[in-house]
């Protein structure tokens, strides 16, 4: 198994994969899934329901069913609180927010959309519940984030976060997802839905200013004095994404030397260069994807991206160019525990099984606690809102961190403030994040990582998801003993939904995809290349046994 890399990557987009949005936006309003067919019932994955019209799997019944399931899931739970809602660029994603706002109305709910239609990235939402709820007890607030992230131009996406602010546990997933596919099947006759005309003049729709109060907060968590006096010169390019007109305010209210690459907003992306496997993904944590900020990087300091729902961050450097997550990550970690005095000595890092074993190194460096959970950043939400966690991180370039003080920012990914943190690291460490990296692996060795994805239909990753430490008939990885095996995650104890395998130069781990019809194995070697790759061959041997 390897990934097939189209002739497309990182070119330019080709006019003949762009997507059809007139046909996109019809297939919304006139599709009904069937609910007999799995692929077309809702379906919430590791981030909320993901699909396309085009294929029947995230349409306007789809919406309206997951908004009133919301609904009576808030009314059941006693949440009475205004519900701060906010949308992406994707092209569904507008549709997909009159049709919660239509039913959201009619349901009698207090509800916070974005002034002027602005669009909301992850963070602006999870950080407006919190502020919103700081203090109270009774009244709180919860939210809807419309967004498939950086998924292709034809997708959409749906994610309730909680009072906590983060994205939803599986308890509450489970029970809107069963309610909205019950709602379908009766033919939707239990939505209440009024026209959206009606539901945007509706006394309890009120517009909110995320715009301001995510950008006028950002001076509790970024130190912007050291960056405007060192006078580091920044781009950023928003790839189209939620946050787009999130930069500019930045640079004039910190009066920084930020220049923003591109504000174009288009529903096709075709600004796009193409991503590994010929489609069009706004992920920029991809070298394919990024070829744009990657051609200007020594125009800059530093440059930055963030994805469609600003919840992810990429980082180029001069040194390096784009820097992979999770080697940014690791110096994120070693420079945030070294210059944020008031956080808590108690204040543990958090991160995916999945992502890199350097920052274990770092963090016993560091004398903290590793809080080591399964993939899904919803682990991290209760740590990051009680202080227990400084920083929560995902390999796939998700992260958040405490504020200056050690008090709550955001319990979702923020991609917004890891960009600028790149800016703050160059100017106090007088070095690029791609010139740490090279001297911390100097000091802690350096990995070598890859991660290969195939096909998998939902037998095989059910299958897959079960894989327990006895069916690994092996006592030896990749020429060294095997020091532990796991199928449930050492910080919580939470099931992993596969397995990992850990030797003292490397590990491991399979496990399928919460959200697309493949499985994933990871690797890391402290060794070297010719290591890395067989500890992949030997990942594959175990994966086809169990999938046999």
């Amino acid at each position: 198994m390897s990934q097939k890399i189209s002739p497309l990557a990182g070119k330019p987009a080709p006019q003949s994969i762009l997507v059809d949005v007139a046909k996109l936006l019809a297939a919304y309003a006139d599709t009904r899934p069937d609910p007999s067919v799995p692929a077309q019932r809702v379906a919430f994955g590791t981030s909320g329901h993901r699909g396309s019209s085009l294929d029947g799997s995230f349409n306007e019944w789809h919406i309206l069913a997951i908004s009133q399931a919301i609904c009576e899931y808030r009314k059941s739970k006693g949440i009475d609180g205004p519900l701060f809602i906010g949308a992406d660029t994707h092209a569904l994603s507008q549709p997909a927010f009159e049709s919660a706002l239509e039913v959201l109305a009619a349901n009698g709910v207090d509800v916070m959309v974005s002034s002027g239609g602005e669009f909301t990235p992850t963070p602006a939402i999870s950080h407006a519940i919190l502020v919103y709820n700081r203090g109270r007890t009774t009244g709180l607030a919860d939210g809807i984030v419309i967004t498939p992230s950086h998924n292709p131009p034809d997708n959409g996406g749906f994610k309730y976060n909680p009072t906590n602010g983060g994205p939803a546990d599986t308890d509450i997933t489970k029970w809107v997802e069963n309610r909205a596919n019950a709602l379908i099947e009766a033919g939707l006759k239990d939505v209440k839905r009024m026209p959206f005309a009606q539901a945007r003049k509706a006394a309890t729709t009120h517009d909110h200013d995320y715009l301001n109060s995510y950008v006028a907060d950002l001076a509790s968590i970024i130190d912007f004095d050291i960056i405007r006096s060192a006078g580091v010169h920044m781009g950023v390019d928003p790839l189209g994404g939620a946050g787009v007109h999130y930069w500019a305010p930045i640079a004039e209210r910190y009066k920084l030397d930020l220049t923003v690459v591109s504000e174009v907003v288009d529903p096709q992306f075709a600004f796009m260069s193409v991503d590994w496997d010929g489609k069009i993904r706004m992920d920029p944590s991809s070298k394919y994807a990024m070829q744009r900020l990657i051609g200007l990087k020594n125009q800059y300091d530093v440059a930055f991206a963030c994805d469609t729902d600003h919840d992810r961050h990429g980082v180029v450097t001069r040194s390096s160019g784009l820097m992979e997550p999770n080697h940014y990550l690791s110096v994120l970690i070693d420079y945030l525990y070294r210059h944020r005095p008031q956080w808590s000595s108690n204040a543990a890092v958090g991160k995916t099984v999945v992502t890199t074993a350097l920052i274990d190194r770092v963090v016993k460096r560091l004398g903290r606690q590793l809080y080591e959970v399964p993939v899904g950043f919803k682990w991290f939400s209760e740590g990051l809102f009680d202080g227990a966690l400084g920083f929560g991180c995902e390999e796939s370039a998700g992260a958040s961190l405490l504020r200056h003080d050690g008090s709550v920012w955001t319990t979702d990914k923020d991609g917004l403030v890891p960009a600028l943190l790149s800016a703050e690291i160059t100017a106090r460490e007088g070095r690029d994040p791609g010139e740490l990296f090279d001297r911390l692996t100097g000091e802690l060795g350096r990995p070598y990582a890859n991660r290969l994805e195939a096909a998998a239909t939902p037998a095989q990753k059910a299958k897959l998801s079960k894989l327990s430490p006895d069916q690994l008939k092996s006592d030896q990885l990749a020429g060294e003993k095997i020091e532990q095996v796991l199928d449930k995650a050492p910080g919580n104890g939470a099931a992993i939904g596969g397995i990992k395998a850990v030797a003292a130069n490397g590990w491991f781990a399979a496990r399928p995809s919460g959200t697309e019809a493949i499985y994933k194995i990871y690797a890391e070697s402290f060794k070297s290349e010719e290591h890395l790759k067989s500890l992949l061959d030997e990942a594959q041997k175990i994966v086809d046994a169990a999938l046999a």
